[in-house]
């Protein structure tokens, strides 16, 4: 039994290991550009709905965008708490930004997925930047993203933010749960990852809007809750080129209000479900409980009855392997460093929350969302 055991820990570390090396070859962080001079212009388009609470720092860090920005499209899905109000102040300032009501959502899409086709059939720019009403870029974001695009001759790419205002409770658990996404998914960046692997960030999400249209918009993706790593996998299995970089000097992101709605918004989707097969989900799943959720109480267990253990090479196997484990872990921990803005006691620690991040996956991969945000979804055939 110990021989099997230590078998399958180093199966399990040499996997882990091959998924996340190739970050070695990983791109430093974009950074901030002077204006767009010479590059094709860019339509930015936010999608929102009941937002006024967090949709200011937004507006204000698109004003602050030059070329190659030349309109800015909020797409409101009918917001009652002001969020309307702010846009149309901003909009005074900037004559840039268009306030947009969509057209009533239809039946089986995800309202965040139909506002985006909209602002993508409205936009006059042959480059479109999905941004989140959440985010909060830096001056200089907008060009530096498209320079990144034309660079690597991306027609998709969408960067990675640099986390800030977050509470101690959520720098315990949020590094947890986006490591289960790297866990799956491999290093960022990485050229070697496979289709049915690549990530995406819709926070930040740029795309050639001619190649977006081409393969149907937002419609092939239009009810999954993951509708910015959906889509990217559609695309990248019709061999258009897309990529995932670093963002994280170019704008910060505070997602949630407390770690409770963390808990439960961000644990929708973060099975990814919408976006891979049924067997690849189970089977990443199960890889992310055992590489990274079971590791802490394996590695109790293993230090209490190491005494029981018999010496030979199974128990060193065992030992080395579970080491190998936890230090991977924690290497990870430190190339996250530069993605938050403050890190504190509760950050370093945050691989202690490995097990309840393996639980949240496990409980989002069989249950199917009803809510999201402020609308509630049917669910028809495991799909809304």
């Amino acid at each position: 039994m110990i021989a099997l055991l230590a078998s399958i820990q180093a199966v399990l570390a040499l996997l882990l290991a091959s998924r996340l090396i190739g970050g070695r070859s990983r791109r430093a962080a974009e950074a901030p550009k002077v204006d767009g001079l010479d590059t094709p212009g860019l339509t930015i388009v936010v999608a929102c709905l009941n937002e006024a609470a967090r949709i200011g720092p937004c507006l204000e860090g698109l004003i602050g965008q030059g070329k190659p920005v030349t309109e800015i499209l909020i797409i409101d899905s009918g917001s009652t708490d002001g969020t309307r109000d702010l846009i149309a102040a901003a909009a005074e300032r900037d004559p840039r930004i268009r306030l947009i009501t969509d057209p009533p959502l239809p039946g089986g899409w995800v309202g965040k997925a139909w506002a985006l086709q909209h602002g993508m059939s409205l936009a006059t720019n042959p480059w479109v930047l999905g941004m989140d009403a959440d985010t909060q870029a830096e001056p200089g974001c907008a060009a530096a993203v498209l320079a990144a695009a034309l660079r690597e001759r991306f027609d998709v790419v969408s960067f990675a933010p640099r986390f800030a205002g977050q509470s101690d409770a959520e720098r315990w658990l949020q590094p947890a749960l986006l490591v289960t996404l790297i866990y799956r998914s491999g290093a960022v960046g990485d050229p070697s990852v496979t289709p049915d692997h690549v990530i995406a960030n819709g926070q930040c999400f740029l795309a050639k809007r001619s190649t977006i249209l081409q393969y149907g918009g937002y419609e092939p993706v239009k009810d999954s809750f993951a509708e910015d790593v959906s889509l990217v996998r559609h695309l990248a299995r019709r061999g258009v080129r897309v990529g995932f970089l670093d963002g994280a000097r170019l704008y910060r992101v505070r997602s949630y209000r407390d770690v409770g709605q963390m808990w439960r918004e961000w644990g929708r989707s973060l099975d990814l479900k919408d976006a891979t097969t049924r067997w690849r989900q189970v089977r990443d799943t199960l890889f992310v409980v055992l590489t990274q959720g079971a590791q802490w109480p394996a590695a109790v267990a293993l230090a209490l009855g190491w005494s029981s253990i018999p010496a030979g090479p199974a128990r060193t196997l065992l030992g080395a392997s579970t080491a190998a484990l936890l230090a991977i872990r924690w290497l990870l921990l430190v190339a996250l460093r530069p993605s938050y803005e403050e890190r504190g006691v509760t950050w370093w620690l945050s691989p202690f929350a490995d097990p309840l991040a393996a639980v949240r996956l496990v409980v989002s991969s069989v249950r199917r969302p009803t809510r999201w945000r402020t609308r509630s979804y049917l669910v028809a055939g495991g799909r809304s």
